[in-house]
C-alpha cells in the first residue's frame, strides 16, 4: 500500500471517528480538570459552617467531573452578605466559585435585608445538614408541650428581636395564642441554659439540636427537659415527634408566614454556586453532591465527627428559596413586626 493511499485511509478513519469521538468528550470534565474550586464560607475558621466545608471538600472534589481541588477560604463579612455579593458581581461566573452561608441569609434579604446578591438567583447546590434548633422547656415548667404554652404563662429566654429564639416565640404569642413571656439579653444558647437550670426561666427560646445532643445530653438521657418545638417549618429527620412551625399553621396567610420564618433550618448548611454558572457544570456540581454525601467514607467520617447530615437536593433548596422570595408584601410586613429592625 502507498504512502498516499495509507494517508488518505487514515484521514477517512479519523473523519468517520471523529464524530463519535466529540460525542465522548465531557465539556465538565474539560474545565474542571487541574482547576481549582473557591469555597468561600462566612465564618472563621474552627467554626460549624467551616468544619463540614473542610472536611467534606474532598469527597465532594472526588465525585466532581475532572476532580478539581476544593479550597476552603473564609470571607467573613454579614454572615454571607459579603461572600454572596462577591460571588454574585465579582467572580467569573464559571463554575469555579461556590459559598456556604448563614442558613437565615435568605429570610435576612426577603424581609430587606443589605447586599448586592439575590438568594434566587444563586444556583443551590445542595444541602448537607438542616440547621435543627429546638425550643425547650425545663422539667419543673408547667408548659411542657406548645398546648401546656397557650394555657400558662410560660418564661422563655431569647436573644434580641432579630433572633429567632425571641421572634418565633413572638409570632406563635400572636398567631396561635401562646402566652410566652420573653426575656430578652442572652448572649446565645450557654447563659440561656444556665438561667433555665437555675430557675430563672422556664424554657429556652432556640438551641442547636447538635449542641444539646454533644454538650447536654444528661437533659436527654435524664428527661430534664421537652423540646417544644424546632424552628424550621418542617419537622427534624432525628425528630418526628416534635412539631415544626407549619404544624401550627391554620391557614394559607400562616403558613406562608410560618413557612418563611422557618426557611432557614431548612435551607441549612447549603451550598451555593454562582448565578451565572453554565447550566451544565450546575447539573454536574448537583449530582456530585448527592453522589458524595450518599459515599460511606464521607458519612463514617461525619459520624466519627459527631457531625449530623440530612442531605436536600440542590432543586429542593431551590424551591425552598424560591417560596421564601415569593412571599406577598403584607406578609412580609406582618413577620416585620416579629422581627424587628
Amino acid at each position: 500500500m502507498s504512502g498516499a493511499l495509507r494517508a488518505l485511509l487514515a484521514f477517512l478513519v479519523l473523519a468517520f471517528l471523529a464524530p463519535a469521538l466529540a460525542a465522548l468528550a465531557d465539556p465538565v470534565e474539560d474545565f474542571y480538570k487541574g482547576r481549582q474550586i473557591s469555597l468561600y464560607v462566612a465564618f472563621p475558621p474552627g467554626g460549624g459552617y467551616d468544619i463540614y466545608a473542610r472536611l467534606f471538600a474532598p469527597h465532594f472534589s472526588r465525585r466532581i467531573p475532572g476532580n478539581p481541588q476544593i479550597i476552603v477560604k473564609n470571607m467573613e463579612g454579614g454572615s454571607g452578605v459579603r461572600a454572596a455579593a462577591y460571588i454574585s458581581s465579582v467572580t467569573a461566573q464559571d463554575g469555579a466559585s461556590l459559598g456556604l452561608f448563614l442558613d437565615t441569609l435568605t429570610l435576612g434579604k426577603a424581609l430587606g435585608g443589605p447586599g448586592g446578591f439575590d438568594p434566587e438567583k444563586l444556583v443551590w447546590i445542595g444541602r448537607m445538614n438542616a440547621t435543627a434548633t429546638v425550643a425547650l422547656a425545663w422539667h419543673k415548667a408547667k408548659a411542657q408541650s406548645v398546648g401546656d404554652a397557650k394555657r400558662n404563662e410560660t418564661v422563655i429566654a431569647g436573644s434580641v428581636p432579630s433572633n429567632s429564639s425571641s421572634f418565633i416565640p413572638t409570632a406563635l404569642n400572636d398567631l396561635i395564642g401562646t402566652k410566652f413571656k420573653i426575656i430578652l439579653g442572652y448572649q446565645g444558647s450557654p447563659p440561656m441554659a444556665l438561667a433555665m437550670e437555675r430557675g430563672e426561666v422556664d424554657a429556652i427560646g432556640g438551641m442547636s439540636w447538635e449542641a444539646l445532643q454533644l454538650e447536654k445530653r444528661n437533659w436527654l438521657d435524664d428527661k430534664l427537659v421537652s423540646i417544644l418545638f424546632t424552628q424550621g417549618a418542617r419537622r427534624h429527620r432525628e425528630l418526628p415527634d416534635v412539631p415544626g412551625l407549619l404544624d401550627f399553621a391554620f391557614d394559607e396567610r400562616s403558613t406562608r408566614l410560618l413557612a418563611l420564618l422557618g426557611s432557614g433550618p431548612d435551607i441549612g448548611r447549603a451550598i451555593v454556586a454562582e448565578p451565572g454558572i453554565p447550566a451544565a457544570r450546575a447539573a454536574a456540581l448537583r449530582k456530585a453532591f448527592m453522589e458524595a454525601m450518599g459515599d460511606p467514607a464521607w458519612m463514617a467520617e461525619a459520624q466519627s465527627r459527631g457531625l449530623g447530615l440530612d442531605a436536600l437536593p440542590g432543586e429542593a433548596v431551590q424551591a425552598i428559596v424560591a417560596g421564601a422570595a415569593a412571599t406577598p408584601k403584607d406578609v412580609l410586613d406582618q413577620a416585620r413586626k416579629y422581627i424587628g429592625p
